[in-house]
């Protein structure tokens, strides 16, 4: 008895290993995709793994976050509403396993964010208080995430603009935003801990020293 016992522990432990192994192998595998200008392919296999790690959120956040970045310039209204459309049912996944996340936050603030970019006069209104709101969420759960903090902090650089203020006051914070993606540790394998390039030019284009 003990010896079957055992057995039937190596196996489920070999099981587990291999599972694991099929994992990181599938997210590095995506990951390379998206780096070497291939962000659909990519979305498509982070797909894939989350049909098959169904308690793991960190797979259907990426097909978010890819469907969002590629909503930004896009000008067709039926594609851009596809993916944005795509880009909430995989988050909402997320939300559903991962609770007061702020990285899960901060892709709701730029779904909304694709859509005010996409037609302010329609959505401005309707999603403006939204945005605010949630990157400041983010901020209080997590106040060392950069993007969160940058985020919230281009946002109020973007209203202020959209208002004729100066934007100036918003740059020494930006820069204070801006240090901390130097200074942050991702929780866990394959967790976010991208934008740091694009903080840094999105910072030369508008605070000029």
């Amino acid at each position: 008895m003990k010896n079957l016992v055992l057995l039937l522990l190596t196996i489920s432990l070999s099981t587990v290993t291999f599972s694991q192994s099929k994992y990181e192998s599938g997210m590095k595998k995506a990951f390379d995709l998206w780096q070497n200008g291939k962000p659909w392919e990519a979305a498509n296999m982070f797909e894939r793994i989350a049909n098959v790690e169904t308690d793991n959120w960190l797979p259907p956040f990426y097909v978010a976050q890819i469907n969002v970045i590629n909503s930004f310039n896009e000008k067709d209204e039926a594609t851009l509403t596809a993916q944005l459309k795509k880009a909430q049912d995989f988050l909402n996944d997320a939300k559903a396993l991962s609770k007061d996340n702020a990285e899960i936050l901060v892709i709701q603030a730029q779904i909304y964010t694709a859509w005010v970019i996409f037609d302010g006069q329609q959505y401005g209104m309707k999603y403006a208080g939204k945005i605010s709101e949630l990157y400041s969420k983010a901020q209080m759960l997590e106040p060392e995430n950069p993007r969160a903090a940058f985020g919230k902090i281009e946002w109020d650089m973007g209203s202020a603009r959209f208002f004729g203020q100066s934007i100036e006051p918003y740059c020494e914070k930006m820069k204070t935003a801006l240090a901390l993606f130097d200074t942050y540790e991702p929780q866990g394998q394959f967790y976010p801990n991208t934008g740091g390039e694009y903080a840094k030019q999105a910072y030369a284009q508008n605070c000029k020293e």
